[in-house]
């Protein structure tokens, strides 16, 4: 029998790449939902409902196995920032951002084959800005990802930082170890076989050693 197949509902580069440090075979599709960010929820609550809409709307379109879908929002002083509407409101979010803190918040579904619903978590990050110059925003602005990334930014581009017992990768937008032991543990249905922890593939990319990976993973 095939291992079931995992499918990510995303269109999003940086997904798609670090889907694979799981070692799971994946197939990959899209979905268009409204990503409406101004319902009166807490950002967690939020960013899990705006996730499992695009795993419902990724099933209703015929997405076979076990879905996967996410969303991450920023959240700045209690205020929930999405996408950015052109440059000019993505500059002023970067303005906005620059040289404080704020928290970024992914939702996650997983919805197995035989499920109604799925199952929703989200895990949020704490990250600092660095001070960015007229310059860096420009520079920044003159191409086409700011346009793409909640907050206007990427941190694998080095626009900001977390700390080393902190997920870096969910401020990229995938909790790559809080995935990897939801579907290790969870009861969120069948798993392809070839699961593996994402924290050494993680580190020897990131450069660093985390504190958190192995804590969330259950390894050494």
């Amino acid at each position: 029998m095939d291992p079931p197949r995992l499918v990510l509902a995303s269109a999003s580069p940086r997904r798609r790449r670090l889907i694979g440090w799981l070692g799971l075979p994946v197939s990959l599709t899209a979905v268009d939902t409204p990503e409406d960010i101004t319902a009166p929820l807490p950002p967690a609550e939020l960013a899990r409902s705006l996730a499992a809409e695009k795993a419902l709307a990724a099933r209703a379109e015929g997405a076979p196995g076990t879905v996967l879908a996410l969303d991450t929002i920023v959240v700045l002083e209690r205020e929930v920032l999405g996408k950015p509407r052109d440059r000019a409101h993505a500059r002023e979010m970067l303005r906005r951002l620059s040289g404080g803190k704020h928290e970024v918040v992914t939702g996650v579904a997983v919805m197995p084959p035989e499920a109604d619903a799925p199952h929703t978590f989200a895990v949020t990050t704490p990250v600092t800005m660095r001070e960015l110059s007229e310059d860096v925003v420009e520079a920044w602005l003159s191409g086409d990802e700011a346009l793409g990334c909640a907050g206007a930014y990427n941190i694998e581009r080095h626009l900001a930082s977390v700390a080393d017992d902190e997920c870096f990768n969910n401020v990229a937008g995938m909790p790559l170890c809080h995935l990897y032991r939801a579907l290790a543990f969870g009861d969120s249905g069948a798993v392809p076989e070839g699961l593996v922890p994402p924290v050494a593939t993680c580190d020897e990319a990131l450069g660093r050693r985390c504190r958190l990976g192995p804590v969330v993973c259950g390894t050494p």
